[in-house]
This record gives structure tokens, C-alpha cells and sequence, in this order.
């Protein structure tokens, strides 16, 4: 799966090249590509902002530097039926489990647009939308855009939610994490209080002990218990 990342803040991802993301791009499974923006800005200061029509503070990002880096990223990576392109704004639709999960299944690459200040110039969507794009089976089709939020709060711009949503989904494709138990939402003990050795620790004259069920051998009471206990993660 490959990602296309746009951004005003392209040194805000190091956490792409670590860990697990960090191994499934070794392996090949997954291809991640930061673009400035700025690099695409038509003029000498490299503005890709400008003020919005009929007023109001802040800020806008500017269609131009915009379409001319989604041209420039489709160039030679075709956008085809399995593309989507994401713009991450608050009003956006709310991220979450299953959505990861059918992006992971339905899409092949996705290109992703951080957004910041006051939000993107609206025409955006519909150039993106009106692009005669090489669909499968020869067709041609316009281009699927999809607003997102990662939550009901408001992120100084769409650097985290991007990062957010690549982690999200590439835990879904096959063999990044391993095996498909990894997910956590395939365990059983996902929210269910962990421990580990020592067994008893003591700290200021007090005694902090794991469950004596834990460390019973009696696989089938730490099922109940871990049951009784769970508070996981849903799909919705």
C-alpha cells in the first residue's frame, strides 16, 4: 500500500521511520512519500496561504500549490479505482476502527492532504472530484476525495491525524504485524488490566500484588477473569 503524504511540516514525521511502520516499509509492504508543499508554491517566498474571501480570521491554503502537487504525485503513480484521496479537517467524518479496516481492505494507495489555518480553498475538492482519472476495466471516473477528523477536538493541522491514520491501517495489512492476532482488537486481553514479574512489589510499606488467578494455571478461570474485566476496543 502506498501513501502520499502533502504537508507544510514534511520534518513532523519521524515516527514513520520507526518501529513497526519502520519495518513494513524494509519489507516492502507499505511505501510512504512526504511532499512539501512549499515546493510547489509559485512564487519566490514559497507562500502557499493566502487570506479568505468575504473575510474572517486566519488563513487559507491556496488551491494552486495544491492541484499542482496532487499532479505532480500522480505523475508516474497513476490514481486508479483503488485511490482515495483524504483531507483531514474537523468537520471531517470521524476516523475509527472499522474505518482503518475498510481502508486497509478497499484501497491501494492513498494520498493524504495535511490541512492547517483556516482550512483549504473549498475548489480543491471539486478539481479533485472533476479529474479524469484511469479507473479499472478502462473506464474513466473522477476522483474520490474523503473529508476525515481523528476526533472531536481541533489539532493545530493534519500532521498527527495523517500519522494517526497510516498507523491505523497499515496494522491491517497482511504481514505487517505478523500474524492477524496481533490486533489488539482480535485479543481477548485488549483493556483488561496487564501485569508482569515481579509478582509482589512492594513500594513505601505497601504491598502490590498480581491477581492470584493470573499466576493459578487455570486457563480457563483467566479466560472469565479477563472477560469480567475487559473494557476493549469496538469496531465502531
Amino acid at each position: 500500500m502506498r501513501f502520499d503524504i502533502i504537508t507544510i511540516f514534511p520534518d513532523a514525521f519521524s515516527y514513520l521511520s520507526e518501529s513497526i511502520l519502520k519495518r513494513a516499509q524494509k519489507k516492502g509492504l507499505i511505501e510512504i512519500k512526504i511532499h512539501n508543499l512549499r515546493d510547489f508554491a509559485e512564487d519566490k517566498h514559497r507562500k502557499v496561504d493566502d487570506k479568505p474571501y468575504g473575510g474572517g480570521p486566519g488563513m487559507v491554503l491556496k488551491i494552486e500549490p495544491l492541484i499542482k502537487a496532487i499532479q505532480s504525485i500522480t505523475k508516474n503513480y497513476k490514481l486508479k479505482a483503488k485511490s482515495l484521496v483524504i483531507l483531514f479537517t474537523p468537520a471531517g467524518k470521524q476516523f475509527n476502527n472499522k474505518m482503518a479496516a475498510d481502508l486497509a481492505k478497499k484501497y491501494d494507495y492513498l494520498i493524504l492532504i495535511c490541512g492547517h489555518y483556516e482550512g483549504i480553498d473549498a475548489r480543491v475538492e471539486k478539481v479533485i472530484e472533476n479529474l479524469k482519472l484511469s479507473a479499472q476495466g478502462g473506464s474513466a471516473s473522477g476522483g474520490k476525495i474523503e473529508n476525515l477528523s481523528v476526533g472531536s477536538y481541533t489539532l493545530t493541522g493534519g500532521e498527527l491525524p495523517a500519522m494517526i491514520l497510516i498507523d491505523a491501517v497499515c496494522r491491517r495489512l497482511a504481514g505487517v504485524l505478523g500474524k492477524e492476532e496481533s490486533l489488539e482488537e482480535k485479543r481477548l486481553g485488549i483493556g483488561v488490566p496487564v501485569y508482569t514479574r515481579p509478582e509482589l512489589f512492594t513500594w513505601k510499606k505497601r504491598n502490590y500484588s498480581v491477581p492470584k488467578v493470573l499466576s493459578s494455571g487455570n486457563h480457563l478461570k483467566i479466560s472469565q477473569w479477563k472477560i469480567k474485566h475487559r473494557k476493549g476496543l469496538t469496531s465502531e
